[in-house]
């Protein structure tokens, strides 16, 4: 049977037809960015990459194709013992690597063999990358957001969340980055995503959207950690409608305790992270809230933290991006219990309407 081949601007709106999506990539390539949904069956591992490719420089491209035929041939028939044994002549899959060649086209020379319906992504990862780029450019555009504001610690997450609860469509860039996004926001023992790989998750949740529906989202700076949110999604945020949400200081302070739990238990990791706030609020600052958070007044340095810096830095930043925030709609929780967030969840849904989801 054979091989069939896929334009990558296709792609983006046919994996869906696909039993599954195979990366011939090395792991680390793989763990760097993939196809959504793609499982990983290296035709040569990380440590084989490296030695094929020095063999290829250092001895003859000749000697170092041949080593690699004879690595990949092990390789693709463990794939195919571990995987496909079990599989339907029905069965079609999506084979990529790198560009498209050596390393997707021997496996895809193979399950075409066996009789398989197999389909070669033209231009591999790096065609797809580029086409995910170019989608990434058009399609925040055609869907309607609401974007939750309000100061640090006044439950923006936790809102989300509980608008995704009650089936709301929620774009969540934090948990994406996998970063609260602010000086203090790295969660401990959690690595960020690469950028490319933080592209691909936003496009993934961008695609399955309603755009008939509003898609709620928290109001981000241009950058999550280290990663950054791409330049067209940034610019629909800026110009949505927002909401204004509030919260008692008291309340943001135990929220914070709880949310940070670990900068608690850990007073040494807190205190190096209040260290990059010298620059900005002065080393005399910076040294009493280190010592506070030793004396364990935790909730004292949190609540300066808030006024001293958050607040002023956060308010001037909305106000200057978001450009209908002036008129956002007022979301007041009483207090931050999981009942008051789905309450004002319930009210925010209800204050939809077709003009909103249009918007």
């Amino acid at each position: 049977m054979p091989v069939h081949t896929l334009n990558a601007a296709l792609a983006t709106h046919r994996l869906a037809e696909f039993d599954a999506i195979i990366d011939a990539r090395t792991e680390d390539e793989f763990a760097l960015d993939h196809v959504p949904g793609a499982i990983n069956w290296p035709t040569l591992n990380n440590a084989e990459r490296i030695a094929v490719g020095t063999m290829y420089k250092q001895v003859s491209p000749f000697e170092a194709r041949k080593r690699g035929a004879a690595i990949s041939a092990r390789n693709i028939a463990a794939h195919i013992d571990r995987e496909v044994l079990d599989k339907p002549r029905e069965w079609k899959p999506l084979l990529y690597c790198w560009r498209g060649g050596n390393r997707s086209g021997a496996l895809a020379t193979i399950l075409s063999a066996i009789g398989f319906h197999v389909t070669l992504l033209e231009g591999g990862y790096k065609a797809w990358r580029a086409a995910l780029v170019q989608d990434l450019a058009d399609l925040p555009r055609g869907l309607a957001y609401r974007v939750v504001c309000g100061p640090t610690g006044s439950g923006k997450t936790r809102l989300l969340h509980a608008l995704a609860a009650q089936g709301a469509q929620v774009l969540d860039l934090e948990a994406l980055a996998c970063h609260r996004s602010s000086v203090l926001g790295h969660i401990p023992g959690q690595a960020q995503p690469s950028q490319k790989r933080f592209d691909t998750l936003i496009w993934d949740a961008l695609r399955t959207f309603d755009p008939t529906r509003v898609v709620y989202v928290e109001s981000e700076s241009k950058k999550v950690g280290n990663v950054r949110v791409p330049d067209a999604l940034m610019d629909a945020m800026r110009a949505s409608p927002c909401i204004d949400l509030r919260l008692g200081d008291e309340e943001r302070v135990a929220l914070l305790l709880e949310d940070y739990d670990f900068f608690v238990k850990d007073p040494e990791a807190f205190s190096e992270r209040l260290q990059a706030l010298t620059e900005l609020r002065g080393k005399e600052t910076v040294s009493r809230w280190v010592a506070q958070v030793h004396d364990g007044q935790v909730p004292g340095v949190v609540l300066d933290l808030l006024r001293l810096h958050y607040d002023p830095t956060y308010g001037q930043s909305i106000a200057r991006n978001f450009s209908q925030f002036a008129r956002a709609l007022p979301c007041e929780l009483r207090d931050r219990s999981p009942q008051a967030l789905a309450e004002a969840a319930r009210a925010l849904i209800a204050s939809e309407t077709p003009a909103t989801a249009h918007a």
